[in-house]
């Protein structure tokens, strides 16, 4: 069979997170899970081909030119519960002209199986993961069609949809790598990025720790061993030039002897490689750090969250201030860079907590911060206490076509979704426009490409004006001793519930 995956472009949702000009800046990055997808049907005697529209800026004519000059029998899509209906109408394009089935997969058939394939563009979806699942479906597409025998396989039959039990236990080691082969490697990029060529990991599946905010709290741990995470980084370096790695875990250093052993065998093959990965501060100590600086780590996204010991015990964070100050300081003195990430508009939120928060991260010194506004994604614990109080599921009617994009309710702080969305840029703008860190980023630009980029981002963040709530905000004050706002913003814009 020859199965087709396609990353379409997609643009900024009123109910993301992070701003506008953030996810402008954010990066392209490698569209990993279909990777996987493409490496497990070829393992299992397929072909495979992956279009990046999104990386690459394809028109959806463009698209269909390749695919065409492909021919494939199946098409198959990540379905992000964001990017539903956009996917949904590169779908539907594609379908019409190429007359073969579709399967989607992503973490929106996690959440919605049934629901994911109501539209008619959509045949088949894979709940969970690939592994076993897609070749299943290949070989009953190829043969006798016997879709009931598929596990984990979501199906139309009758008009009725129907979802296969997914029993086995799968083990992550047995994934194949990634199909980079099959990616345009040179183009990636995130906004930290020194070195090309780059891409992104992911080496553990999970994480049991019960962050009220995260979709993956409290799921099974399933990490890859130490030696599989080696060959893989070996395998970027040597056959696709990659310099730079971005481990993309929930937690990377969760297992200590896991991150040691792999530490180890990197400086034993001694590869032309840097590396970054996220971590939780109660998870690293000096020994440890002094071990992935020496393995090539440059880079550790801290999840921090707030300045208030109040609100990370309402987060669940289980983490102290002290512990985070500790930490970001031994990370610096180790030689690697610490990056944090925080959360705006978390429960209790009023401006003097979100004040109080950027003090903070101020006083880590930190090289760079993301300030996200708090929202309530599918599957985490806000989600579940908002569709429980409203007796209403936002994203399953957004996916089924129900309503349209909006931004959510926050019932958990006073602060209105527009002054939410004022006080996260202020916040940008307060913590990267002190002329000390200024200097020190210019100094340690690496490259000119590197310096432009950054410096556009800058930039647009100040004077360019954040339209998430609507387009007339203005440019706002970022002196931290002066008025929040001054009297023109303190009315909150309209909201298009």
């Amino acid at each position: 069979m020859k199965i087709a995956f396609v990353f379409n472009p997609f643009k900024y949702k009123l109910h993301e997170e992070n701003l506008r000009i953030v996810q402008k800046y954010f990066g392209l990055f490698p569209p990993l899970s279909l990777a996987w997808a493409a490496a497990i049907a070829e393992e299992a005697g397929h072909q495979a081909l992956i279009v990046d529209a999104r990386t690459l800026r394809l028109s959806p004519e463009e698209t269909l030119a390749r695919l065409r000059e492909f021919g494939p029998d199946i098409l198959g899509f990540m379905m992000t519960t964001y990017m539903f209906r956009e996917t949904l109408e590169w779908i539907g394009y594609l379908k019409e002209r190429l007359r073969v089935p579709v399967v989607v997969g992503g973490y929106n058939l996690r959440v919605y199986p049934r629901q994911s394939l109501v539209p008619e563009e959509i045949d088949f979806g894979v709940v969970d993961q690939a592994y076993y699942t897609l070749p299943g479906l290949l070989e009953q597409l190829e043969g006798a069609g016997r879709f009931e025998e598929v596990p984990g396989l979501v199906y139309k039959k009758d008009r009725e949809i129907i979802v296969t039990p997914h029993p086995q236990k799968i083990d992550f080691d047995r994934y194949p790598n990634p199909a980079r082969h099959l990616l345009p490697n040179h183009l990636y990029a995130e906004f930290p990025t020194e070195r090309k060529n780059f891409t992104v990991m992911v080496t553990s599946l999970g994480c049991p720790m019960r962050c009220t905010f995260c979709e993956a709290g409290r799921t099974e741990y399933n990490p890859r061993s130490a030696l599989t995470v080696v060959n893989e980084m070996q395998e970027c370096h040597d056959r696709f030039g990659i310099h730079e790695i971005d481990i993309f875990d929930y937690e990377f250093p969760m297992v200590r002897e896991r991150t040691e052993a792999i530490c180890r065998e990197l400086q034993q093959r001694n590869l032309d490689l840097t590396w970054a990965c996220r971590s939780r501060v109660d998870t690293v100590d000096a020994e440890l750090l002094s071990e992935m600086y020496g393995a090539g780590c440059r880079r550790i996204y801290y999840g921090i969250e707030s300045g208030s010991q109040e609100t990370l015990d309402l987060l669940e964070k289980g983490i102290t201030l002290r512990q985070i100050r500790e930490t970001i300081t031994l990370t610096k003195k180790t030689g690697i860079r610490p990056l944090g990430f925080f959360l705006v508009g978390v429960p209790g939120e009023t401006r003097k907590s979100v004040k109080q928060t950027v003090r903070f991260a101020k006083s880590l010194d930190l090289d760079y911060v993301q300030f996200s506004k708090l929202t309530a994604k599918p599957l985490t614990g806000l989600w579940k206490d908002l569709v429980r109080e409203t007796g209403k599921d936002y994203w399953e009617d957004y996916i089924l076509g129900k309503t349209g994009e909006k931004i959510l309710p926050r019932p958990w702080t006073e602060l209105s979704n527009g002054e939410i969305d004022r006080l996260t840029r202020w916040a940008y703008v307060a913590y990267h426009s002190r002329p000390g860190f200024l200097f020190r980023m210019v100094r340690q630009v690496k490259s000119f490409d590197e310096f432009k980029r950054k410096f556009s981002a800058f930039l647009d963040m100040v004077f360019r004006q954040e339209e998430t709530s609507r387009p007339d905000q203005g440019f706002l004050a970022y002196d931290e001793n002066a008025p929040l706002f001054s009297s023109r913003y303190q009315k909150s814009p309209r909201l298009p519930h």
